[in-house]
């Protein structure tokens, strides 16, 4: 081996040996909304942790349990048979008071008090903001996993809880097609997903829909009418269109009562799924996904990163600057659209 590989591997070496000297113990919270697979992130974390012999504090109810001191040890045992439950064992919650300087300033002296020495955080697009702005002010690292159905962070393919939600999307629409045929009804089923429509447009192809309505096509054009003035149900008798909750739409009853006024000749229903979609255990592509960037939260923190998310890039896990993930949107294929659209003739 040449001198000069051999010299960047010993000072390879010794800095990862200073960094973990600096290093002793991890705290992991979970954040925002729950979303499935965030106990086998949480089990991935800890585990990896105490295999590089780091100890591991556990924070309840997010940036709340920091603010308000809910910190106590974890160890190996204590996320012994998780990974298979949906929601999250420790807790989450809104916290006001981390959006102020005295609230975050409570809870850095809770972490100081607890000797933890970095942070990895488990939640969506307000979970790494709240991150970046508490590591702005204060000098500890901070690795955020991106945990939520919505699967609206950019920097990564796939988020922990989304393949889970897009399946319990499908197990609905199979199940509400039946009365559909039954009844020759047109349903409108509205789905989560904020200001992203990953779970609407995927869902309708899963669910072999005949349209989605998106808030990023809304804007342009009137969705509805063109769906149904456009050869919509030209061959069927009952018709199931996914809707992305969003004002942009006006959602599932509001669409469903203009086709009454305006379309009267439609038989019209409605089904929310709301919180539906977040419960259940995960998939295995959730629980594998969560196990590999739990893991690789760890890799960063003793690789000396900081401030960055851990995203999956074609399979391959990576490092994602906050300031990119919550900056940048992550854009639909639009393309998927006019799929729906040719299948559903």
């Amino acid at each position: 081996m040449p001198l000069h590989s051999l010299l960047y591997i010993v000072h390879y070496e010794l800095c990862i040996i200073k960094i973990m000297a600096k290093i002793k113990t991890i705290g992991v919270l979970t954040s925002g909304g729950d979303s499935p697979g965030m106990n086998a992130a949480i089990r991935a974390v800890t585990r990896a942790a105490i295999s590089h012999e780091f100890n591991v504090k556990g924070i309840y109810r997010g940036y709340r349990g920091l603010v308000e001191n809910e910190i106590v040890d974890f160890h190996a045992e204590d996320v012994s048979n998780i990974i298979h439950r949906g929601g999250t064992i420790l807790r989450t919650a809104r916290c006001k008071e981390f959006t102020t300087p005295e609230g975050r300033k409570k809870a850095y002296d809770n972490i100081c008090k607890h000797g933890i020495d970095a942070l990895v955080v488990i939640g969506g697009d307000g979970t790494l903001t709240g991150a970046k702005q508490f590591a702005s002010e204060f000098d500890i690292p901070i690795v955020g996993i991106p945990g939520t159905i919505d699967n609206d962070l950019y920097g990564t393919d796939h988020t922990i809880g989304y393949d889970t939600a897009l399946n319990t999307i499908m197990w609905c629409v199979d199940r509400i097609r039946d009365t559909a045929n039954s009844h020759e009804r047109l349903f409108f089923i509205e789905v989560m997903g904020r200001e992203a429509s990953f779970l609407a447009l995927y869902g309708a192809i899963a669910g072999g829909a005949e349209a989605a309505i998106v808030p990023e096509i809304s804007l342009e054009q009137d969705q509805l009418a063109q769906l149904i003035e456009h050869g919509f149900r030209t061959t069927k008798k009952s018709s199931i269109v996914l809707v992305a909750e969003n004002p942009v739409t006006g959602g599932a009853m509001q669409l469903a009562e203009r086709v009454r006024k305006e379309y009267p000749q439609y038989d019209v229903r409605v089904t929310i799924l709301g919180h539906l979609q977040r419960g259940g255990s995960p998939t295995a592509q959730d629980r594998i996904l969560a196990s590999r960037m739990g893991a690789t939260a760890i890799e960063a923190l003793v690789e000396g990163q900081r401030n960055v998310m851990i995203g999956d890039d074609d399979e391959q896990m990576i490092y994602v600057p906050f300031s990119k993930a919550i900056k940048y949107e992550k854009a639909i294929d639009r393309h998927l659209l006019e799929t729906i659209a040719r299948l559903s003739k």
